[in-house]
């Protein structure tokens, strides 16, 4: 059953022993952290920076939120944009792989750059090195092996259209999101407050489940082996980081609306 499945979504594993290693990698370790958000062990951005209490008997460097996120992002922007010169466009599916994930992440530093407004906390170093290699890795190994497909049969399902649209979805919704967050607070305000407006007053990280759904896209794009299992470690991941997050806002904040849930409107 799952072969045949495979066989309708999903392009032939091409004989790389990169790609088939990074695909498990990719799945265990980035699901992983999202298991250990649940259970308390964060990585240190954002409102978590210091919330590890196993760590905090020893010196770690922390970087600013606009420097710490700039290290995330942009090795992975310059890994596409680069792409664009180490792969020629054999067909459609591939330009559309390269485009998107340069997209999202040239997004990702324009908000850094001109959108985010930044509290007093900031990225342990720590935590930045794994995110950053995750990133890079993940939009390097998705184009190279979305390149060795070059010549293998098509999937029997041809998913790369509603996955432009998934994508579309996905990249608007969470840049909305993101400059909702960014009007709660004013250019000298450092304090966090209970976000409202768009779909926060329905899930406390609606820019997460857009994020979901451009991952999703991106995987329809691709249907490769290695991006089913990133995108699919990645929804683990912010699943247990939007419940990490509720949890904050819950312990931080006494009127905190408890009908507001994590990351699926209604349901979690």
């Amino acid at each position: 059953m799952a072969s045949m499945l495979s066989r309708l979504i999903i392009f032939p594993t091409p004989p790389s022993l990169i790609v088939s290693v990074m695909s498990v990698v990719s799945l265990v370790v980035i699901a992983g952290l999202g298991v250990s958000e649940i259970l308390g062990k964060h990585m240190q951005y954002s409102k978590f920076w210091n919330l590890n209490p196993e760590k905090s008997s020893r010196k770690q460097i922390k970087l600013s939120s606009r420097t710490g996120m700039l290290v995330l992002y942009v090795p992975a922007f310059l890994s596409g944009a680069v792409s664009f010169v180490l792969y020629p466009n054999h067909d459609l599916r591939l330009f559309l792989v390269k485009a998107t994930l340069t997209i999202h992440f040239f997004k990702r530093v324009v908000e850094v750059l001109c959108v985010h407004k930044y509290s007093s906390s900031g990225v342990v170093l720590d935590s930045a090195i794994p995110i950053t290699s995750s990133y890079f890795s993940a939009t390097s190994t998705m184009i190279y092996g979305q390149y060795l497909t070059r010549g293998f049969p098509e999937p029997q399902l041809d998913l790369k259209y509603p996955g432009i649209l998934l994508f579309l979805l996905g990249i608007i919704g969470n840049f909305y999101h993101h400059q909702v967050l960014a009007s709660l607070r004013t250019k000298d305000d450092k304090e966090y407050k209970i976000p409202k407006g768009g779909l926060f007053d329905l899930v406390v990280c609606p820019h997460y489940l857009f994020e979901v759904l451009g991952f999703v896209g991106i995987f329809f794009i691709s249907q490769t082996l290695y991006s089913f299992c990133f995108t699919l470690g990645t929804i683990v991941y912010l699943i247990g980081r939007s419940y990490a997050t509720r949890r904050w806002y819950l312990s931080k904040f006494e009127d905190f609306p408890k009908d507001v849930k994590a990351l699926i409107p209604y349901v979690f």
